[in-house]
């Protein structure tokens, strides 16, 4: 009974040790979203899919950030984006501030692109070396709190009409998804703040980031199996990828490898994801399981449409 007690005894500390470092974790995580003068700035989540940093340089009177993040071939980036990436180089330099001299800085300037890079726009400091509360664009790559849940229409809808399938490829190839699908100016923006570029992007590509915006987190298990989850659901990703030259619908093999794939896995729900057409057999499999959905080629655009976003 002794033994009993002193290991109780030591899970209860462990579990107190636990809790402490996730608020001091929590706590230096919201540090850098401190106004100058020392009350909280607005609250965004950690947690939120960022841009990634390629560089950052302090020159003379400005702090210079560049993104690896795609821009499209417009002449520049639109509103949306422009007020991301700046407020993104804002944060940027908040947290370098602790490690970077600033006192002498009087703009942010941000960069973006691929190959190209450009300036995406600038923002004038109240004063040298201070810097202002995130702006209002700050949470648009987290969606999270928009009632919009990009798989609920998946598994909640009627999946068995007939698909409307229109294909733009060229001598036999399949174009990439991007060039055939309207996605909403949000989703384009949030896409391309995480890296990937719509006109070249993978179905694979377009459902796990816009996932990834709208709250779920995404991890891959393997090279084509990944997990989302939100709010205690899980649901497995089976991603079937087309390879040039390549057979253009989803096979039958393919099919009954996600199956047994979802049913060993434990996971709520189990979704396909291919930029190939689906056989008429995937009506059969989600009639069967409620649980399955196959969002194939002639099925991306209403997973988009989905979102009910403009």
């Amino acid at each position: 009974m002794q033994t009993v007690g002193i290991v109780i005894i030591i899970i209860g500390l462990l579990l107190m040790a636990f809790a402490i470092m996730t608020r001091r974790r929590t706590q230096t995580a919201k540090e850098a979203l401190v106004t100058p003068d020392g009350a909280p700035a607005m609250e965004l989540s950690v947690d939120r899919p960022r841009p990634a940093v390629a560089a950052f340089h302090v020159q003379e009177h400005e702090a210079q950030v560049t993104f690896d993040v795609p821009l499209p071939e417009s002449d520049g980036p639109d509103e949306l984006m422009q007020e991301l990436l700046i407020n993104e180089a804002l944060e940027v330099t908040r947290e370098k501030r602790h490690h970077l001299p600033i006192d002498q800085v009087t703009e942010v300037v941000a960069f973006a692109g691929r190959g190209e890079v450009r300036e995406v726009g600038r923002i004038r400091l109240p004063a040298p070396g201070e810097l202002p509360p995130p702006l209002s664009g700050a949470a648009v790559l987290d969606l999270s709190a928009v009632d919009i849940d990009p798989l609920e229409e998946q598994f909640t809808g009627r999946s068995d009409a007939t698909p409307q399938t229109t294909s733009t490829s060229t001598e036999g190839e399949l174009v990439p998804i991007g060039r055939e699908l309207r996605i909403p100016k949000a989703v384009d923006v949030g896409l391309r703040a995480q890296g990937i570029d719509p006109s070249t992007m993978s179905a694979g590509e377009l459902v796990r980031g816009t996932l990834a915006v709208f709250g779920y987190q995404v991890t891959q298990e393997d090279d084509h199996l990944y997990r989302a989850s939100r709010a205690g659901t899980t649901t497995l990703i089976y991603d079937v990828p087309h390879e040039p030259g390549g057979y253009q619908e989803v096979s039958e093999t393919a099919i009954r490898d996600f199956t047994v794939t979802f049913l060993a896995s434990k996971a709520d729900r189990g979704l396909l994801v291919s930029d190939k057409y689906g056989p008429f057999e995937v009506y059969e499999r989600e009639r069967n399981d409620s649980r399955v959905r196959f969002v194939t080629r002639e099925r991306l655009q209403h997973f988009v449409d989905s979102l009910a976003l403009s």
